[in-house]
């Protein structure tokens, strides 16, 4: 029976045969000849040099064995085959069978089924399969041109990385970084540091992204934007399809429309270039700088389409608009620029000064000449109050339709048709004199200052002046009164509701804690790590 110590002996020796190095084969050789003047210690072998070590087959036109360090130096025509995928030529190269590393020098070139790579000097590392360059280098594949400063090649992952000036040049666009992660099967680029894609009809700017040059689509999460002739997109993590010009962004999204003067804000957004559409939610807002004014729209739902000229904006659900003169709610807004018409669609409200308009359509009409409201439509159950100045009663005015026009922003008068009823409080001077009840055809109203200045009542007028103790309480309001005062939004963050607003709190929440991160590489995508398992799944 044996002992420990030899069942010991015997594995220690097992082991250090196992890791010992294998040695270089010469398989091949026209001349064979010792110079120890020329190379002491080396054997010298002259044509059709071939050696083979630990799977990897080296020709060459000459060669200095050197047995007893196991290594060679090899000139003229050299070659190295690991396989049938890694091929790598030089006019110089040396190897070393104990390191089974390769130097590579004279215009070497390291070739794959996939890309070929030309710089000054390679270095290749069998045991990690990994080769090197720290000299300009090119690399040329079915889709790309990638150049670099310096760069490492790691053979089993088919991955280039960069850590210099980087430029990868594609028919279609550029992409510039100081470092990328690029996959050579899959063509897929991670950019690190400030990186740009440049094209003819954009330009991407990133500090963290991913970028698949084989189906044109990107994702980009740090410092992003992506600017048009005409727009520039930004978020905190933005996606972008070359092919259809497509691009959608997450959290903290502002999109700028250089042509039509506007900016639209929220938390999601969808970007349809070609359709020259966009789709935003997420405490939503389109802004739009009217003579030196700015109009705030916010529905839970924006949609903008159109080129200048003819663009439209659609607030969905609880629409909210608001400007300095002038600001209004209802469940729907749909503005058209080319037509200068504003619609304010279910149970809408507009607040001007202190005027309250309501009814169950309104229209705002604006001249795109001036750049301002020129007039108003309010269609059916048209109703005005105005809070008395002087006192705390109503101002009120209802028809079947009202009518109006503005100056400067305010409005200068309204005409209010069909079955109109009125009730007015006349002063004199700062004295309450009564409160007038009117019923007639047509009622025109002027305004001065946004304040009721003169009503007018034509057509079968009948009218009563009533003294303020004799008309009761519940006499003062006509049917259908509702003053919304405690809706009116005053100023432009009023016109998100509450929900919003603690959506936009975790946002900013979640925003700060990402840019207090360190920036760190992105991870690395299942679709890169599986792209070759998923062709030999399809094949």
């Amino acid at each position: 029976m044996k002992s420990l110590f030899t069942i010991l002996f015997l594995a220690l020796s097992t082991l250090l045969l196992a890791q010992k190095p294998k040695d270089i084969i010469i398989e091949y050789s026209e001349f064979a000849d010792r110079n120890e003047t020329e190379a002491p210690g080396a054997a010298l072998l002259t044509g059709n040099v071939r050696i083979s070590h630990d799977g990897v087959i080296i020709t060459c036109n000459k060669a200095y064995y050197f047995q007893k360090e196991n290594y060679a130096k090899l000139f003229g025509n050299v070659q190295m085959v690991q396989g049938d995928t890694l091929f790598l030529n030089s006019k110089y190269a040396e190897y070393s069978g104990n390191e089974k590393k390769a130097y590579a020098t004279g215009s070497p070139v390291l070739r794959t089924p996939d890309m070929t790579l030309t710089t000054d000097t390679i270095n290749f590392d069998r045991n990690i399969q990994q080769a090197f360059y720290n000299s300009f280098g090119k690399i040329i594949n079915k889709d790309n041109t990638l150049t670099s400063n310096a760069g490492r090649y790691y053979a089993s992952e088919k991955k280039f990385q960069f850590l210099s000036t980087v430029t990868i040049t594609n028919p279609k666009y550029t992409i510039k970084s100081d470092h990328v992660d690029y996959y050579n099967n899959s063509g897929h680029a991670y950019l690190f540091g400030p990186s740009t894609i440049t094209s003819e009809k954009n330009f991407i700017y990133t500090e963290k992204g991913f970028y698949d040059s084989k189906k044109n689509v990107g994702h980009f999460l740090r410092k992003s934007y992506i600017r048009y002739d005409d727009r520039l997109i930004e978020g905190d993590s933005i996606f972008y399809n070359r092919n259809t010009e497509f691009a959608s962004a997450t959290r903290k999204v502002k999109i700028t429309d250089t042509v039509n003067n506007g900016i639209v804000k929220g938390h999601y957004a969808e970007v349809y270039k070609l359709k020259d559409s966009m789709m935003v939610t997420g405490r939503a807002v389109a802004i739009n700088l009217v003579e030196n004014d700015s109009i705030y729209i916010h529905g839970k739902k924006l949609m903008v389409t159109g080129k200048k000229g003819n663009q439209i904006i659609r607030a969905f659900n609880n629409a909210r608009f608001f400007k300095s003169d002038m600001s209004g709610k209802c469940d729907s807004i749909h503005s058209s620029t080319l037509k200068a018409l504003t619609q304010l669609i279910g149970r809408p409200v507009v607040w001007n000064g202190e005027n309250q308009l309501t009814g169950d359509l309104i229209h705002l009409i604006g001249d795109n000449k001036t750049e301002k409201i020129d007039s108003l439509k309010v269609i059916n159950n048209a109703f005005m109050i105005s809070r008395d100045s002087l006192g705390t009663g109503y101002n009120q005015a209802k028809g079947l339709n009202m009518y109006g026009k503005f100056k400067d922003n305010k409005l200068d008068y309204i005409d209010l048709v069909k079955n109109t009823e009125a009730i007015y409080y006349v002063y004199d001077d700062s004295t309450l004199t009564g409160i007038e009840k009117k019923i007639s055809s047509n009622i025109n109203i002027t305004f001065d200052d946004n304040k009721i200045d003169v009503m007018t009542s034509y057509k079968n007028v009948e009218s009563q002046m009533y003294p303020e103790a004799e008309l009761p309480e519940n006499a003062r309001r006509l049917r259908g009164f509702v003053w919304r005062g405690d809706e009116i939004i005053k100023t432009k963050d009023d016109i998100f509701p509450p929900e919003e607003e603690e959506l936009d709190k975790e946002m900013q929440k979640d925003h700060d804690r990402e840019a207090a991160k360190e920036n760190k590489p992105m991870e690395i995508r299942k679709e890169t790590l599986n792209y070759d398992k998923k062709k030999e799944v399809k094949k």
